[in-house]
Formats: C-alpha cells, sequence, structure tokens
C-alpha cells in the first residue's frame, strides 16, 4: 500500500501516470509496504497467462528475491522509474523516502532494485551517464542504494509512519535493532533474482 498522503496524476502521453505527494513526506517515512491485498504469483502461472494479462502483469509488476511476482493492488503500481528515485527499497517488503518529498513531487524507484525481466530504456536525466536500467542493476549499485537506507533509517523513529501496522512483525524486529544501532542493515543485494535461463523455462513446461 502506497503512503495515504499521495495521489495518481496524468503527467503526458509519453510517461502516463505517476504518484505525487500530497503533503510532505519527510526523509525515512515508509511510502510503501507490502499487504495482504497485494498478489503474489509465481512466474509458471504467469507464463502461461493469455498475451494480453501477461503483458500487463509483466507492465505493473516486479519480481522479489525468489522470483515471484509482486502485483500492487493500489496506485503503487504506476510508480515511476527515476535515477534520482525519491523513495528506496529495502529487504523489509517496504520503501522509504530516501530523502524529504515535497508537496506536488512525485514518488519514483530506481528500477534497477526491481529485477526486470528485459532492459528497459529510460527518458535521459541530468547528472548520471546510465540511461537503461538492466536485469542485474542490483549487482552493480547495491551499495550505494544500501547507503541512502542506512541515512533513511536513520530517520525512521523521527517521523510519523502510517502504514508502520502493515509492515510484518519480523520485520518490525529486524527494523528495531537497525534504528537502535544493535544490528546493521541486510544488503539490498539479497533481493537480487537469478535470470531463468530460456532452458529451465521449457523444462517447466
Amino acid at each position: 500500500m502506497m503512503h495515504p498522503d499521495t495521489e495518481l496524476r496524468y503527467i503526458n502521453d509519453e510517461i502516463g501516470y505517476g504518484v505525487f505527494a500530497t503533503k510532505l513526506i519527510p526523509k525515512g517515512t515508509i511510502v510503501w509496504a507490502q499487504d495482504d491485498l497485494d498478489q503474489v504469483l509465481d512466474p509458471t502461472y504467469v507464463e502461461k497467462l493469455d498475451p494480453l494479462r501477461k503483458q500487463d502483469v509483466q507492465k505493473y509488476s516486479f519480481k522479489n528475491q525468489f522470483g515471484k511476482y509482486i502485483l500492487c493492488w493500489d496506485k503503487a503500481r504506476f510508480v515511476n522509474h527515476s535515477f534520482h528515485a525519491t523513495c528506496v527499497a529495502t529487504m523489509y517488503d517496504l520503501e522509504l523516502a530516501a530523502r524529504d518529498i515535497l508537496p506536488g513531487e512525485e514518488l519514483t524507484d530506481d528500477y534497477g532494485t526491481l529485477n526486470l525481466d528485459e532492459p528497459f530504456d529510460c527518458l535521459p536525466e541530468p547528472g548520471t551517464n546510465r540511461s537503461r536500467v538492466m536485469p542485474d542493476d542490483l549487482l552493480r549499485y547495491y551499495r550505494q542504494w544500501d547507503e541512502v537506507a542506512v541515512e533513511a533509517f536513520a530517520r525512521f523513529n523521527h517521523v510519523e509512519q502510517p502504514l508502520l501496522h502493515l509492515v510484518r512483525p519480523k520485520h518490525l524486529k529486524i527494523i528495531r535493532g537497525i534504528t537502535e544501532q544493535r544490528r546493521s542493515l541486510d544488503s539490498i543485494i539479497s533481493l537480487y533474482c537469478q535470470p531463468q535461463s530460456q532452458w529451465q523455462k521449457e523444462q517447466e513446461w
């Protein structure tokens, strides 16, 4: 579920829709938490869907570290990509505000954290040499995303958390240890899902 102080807005014909803040969302705030309304789909199920539904599932979902497709039930599936993302993924089925997100500002993810099936061509952005999101970007950039997450968690206990009730108890225990500096952050590299080979796909059929 997306943070309640967000709304869906139309951007333009090229991008489509995006998710925008309606109020200030401070750094360290949970901006998305996976909940029990999100669908968790096995890749073998997705492969056997008719082409129309398969196309939309692959477009609007992401893969977790177990290769399952996570199809969000709310506006979370309209969060767009940015190489300067305002949100950062974690190992705890939630994302945090990577910095203060101002009213009217778009909430964005770096799609490199999402285990894409195919490379994703991006609109040019100043301040980066990246122009494509690759399926193995987690292996390249996990250290910098971990650093962003560490800084965001430093603010976790100092901001309002309207989505805290959706965080799983096992994750809350870990997060408490992180925020109290009793344990370190689990690296996002563990979210990486090794792409399935064509041979393995054929064997499942």
